[in-house]
C-alpha cells in the first residue's frame, strides 16, 4: 500500500468565478493535508495565484506542465491551458464554464489512466458548462460515461449515507423512470460499495417510498405498492438486508436513519434536503459504482460569497478526507479477497 503523502488526489477546479478555487486554496494552506496526500490541481499557475493573492491566502503553489513533474509533498497545479481568463467572480459565465471542463475532463483521463488515485472535484455551474462537446448535466454523467460501473450519488457524511434512485431529472418525470431493473441495480451497488469502499461486513439498507404514506394502499399512488415493494421483497429474499419502501417524513423525523448503513431515496431533493440538513455542512458527494473514485463537496459555487474570502472549506477538505478514506478500504477489500487466510492469521 502507498505511503498516505504518496497518495495522488488529482483535483478539478471547478467554476472559476465560484468558491471553487478558494476552498481548494484554504484546504491545503494546512500543511498537515500535505502528510495526508499530494494535490495536483487541474487549472493554471497564473490564475490560482492570481485568485491566492487576492483572497490573501498563503498556500505556496507549485506549477507542473506534465505528471511526470508532479512533487510529493506539494500543492502541484498542472498547467491545463495557457492562456489568461477574464474573471469576474460571482457571476455566470460561459466562456468560465469551458475551462472547468476543460480541468475536469484532463482530471478525468488522468484518473482514467491510473496517473492520480482519486479525483476531488470543486463546484461547477451545470448551465455554463453546455457545448456541443459536453453535454452532460453534471459531473456524475460524465464520470459514468468514462469510467466502468453503474454510477450511483451517494451523500456521506460519518455514517449517515444517502444514495439516490435517480438524480437530475425533473420530479415529474421520476415515476417513469422508477423500474424493477432500476431498483435492482441501485440497491445492488450501493450495497457492493458500503462493503468494499466502507468495510461494513453485512450491509443494511433502507429505501424511501416515492409517494406520501408509501401510497397508502395504492390510494396515492401505486408505484410503491407495484415497483419498490415487490423488488424489496425479492431482493431481501436472495439474502441482501433492504427494507422499505419507509415514508420519508416520518423516517427521518423519529430517527429511524439511524439504524441503518445507508438510505436510499427515490428521487433527488428527497435525499438532499434531510441530508444537507444533517450533515452540518460536512456533507461529501461521492460517486460510487465506478471502478475509481471520485468525491466533491455538497454545495455550489455559491456566487453570492465568491471572491470575498467568505467560503467554508470544511466540506471540500472532508470530501478530500473521504476519498482518501475510501482509496485505502478498497485496497484492504482487495488484499482480503486475494488471500483471505493470510489476513485472518495477521488479525489473530
Amino acid at each position: 500500500m502507498k505511503k498516505a503523502e504518496n497518495i495522488i488526489v488529482g483535483i478539478s477546479i471547478g467554476d472559476l468565478n465560484g468558491i471553487g478555487s478558494e476552498v481548494v486554496l484554504k484546504t491545503f494552506e494546512d500543511s498537515r493535508m500535505l502528510e495526508l496526500c499530494t494535490p495536483v490541481i487541474f487549472a493554471n499557475v497564473k490564475i490560482l495565484s492570481f485568485i491566492k493573492k487576492n483572497l490573501e491566502l498563503t498556500a505556496q503553489l507549485h506549477g507542473i506542465d506534465k505528471l511526470e513533474q508532479l512533487v510529493i509533498g506539494k500543492i502541484n497545479v498542472l498547467n491545463v491551458w495557457r492562456e489568461g481568463v477574464d474573471l469576474n467572480f460571482g457571476t455566470n459565465d460561459e466562456n468560465v464554464g469551458k475551462y472547468a471542463i476543460k480541468s475536469f475532463v484532463a482530471a478525468t483521463k488522468a484518473l482514467k489512466e491510473g496517473q492520480i488515485d482519486v479525483l476531488v472535484t470543486a463546484p461547477i455551474n451545470k448551465y455554463n458548462i453546455q457545448s456541443e462537446e459536453f453535454k452532460f448535466p453534471g459531473h456524475t454523467e460524465y464520470l459514468n460515461q468514462e469510467l466502468e460501473g453503474n454510477a450511483l450519488m451517494l451523500m456521506v457524511q460519518d455514517n449517515l449515507r444517502i444514495g439516490l434512485l435517480t438524480d437530475h431529472i425533473p420530479v415529474n418525470e421520476v415515476a417513469k423512470h422508477l423500474t424493477e431493473k432500476l431498483v435492482i441495480q441501485k440497491i445492488e451497488t450501493i450495497k457492493n460499495s458500503l462493503i468494499q469502499d466502507f468495510a461494513v461486513s453485512k450491509p443494511k439498507i433502507a429505501v424511501l417510498a416515492l409517494n406520501p404514506h408509501a401510497g397508502d394502499n395504492g390510494v396515492i399512488g401505486k408505484e410503491d405498492d407495484e415497483i419498490l415493494k415487490p423488488t424489496i421483497k425479492k431482493l431481501f429474499e436472495k439474502g441482501t438486508l433492504v427494507f422499505g419502501p419507509y415514508p420519508a417524513d416520518g423516517f427521518f423525523g423519529s430517527g429511524q436513519y439511524e439504524k441503518f448503513d445507508a438510505v436510499i431515496a427515490t428521487y433527488h431533493d428527497q435525499g438532499l434536503i434531510p441530508f444537507k440538513t444533517l450533515s452540518f455542512g460536512n456533507g461529501v458527494n461521492y460517486t460510487a459504482g465506478l471502478a475509481k473514485i471520485r468525491t466533491s463537496p455538497d454545495h455550489g459555487t455559491a456566487y453570492e460569497i465568491a471572491g470575498k474570502g467568505m467560503a467554508d472549506h470544511n466540506s471540500f477538505k472532508e470530501a478530500v478526507y473521504t476519498a482518501i478514506d475510501i482509496y485505502n478500504s478498497r485496497h484492504q477489500y482487495l488484499e482480503i479477497s486475494k488471500n483471505p487466510l493470510k489476513t485472518k492469521e495477521k488479525q489473530l
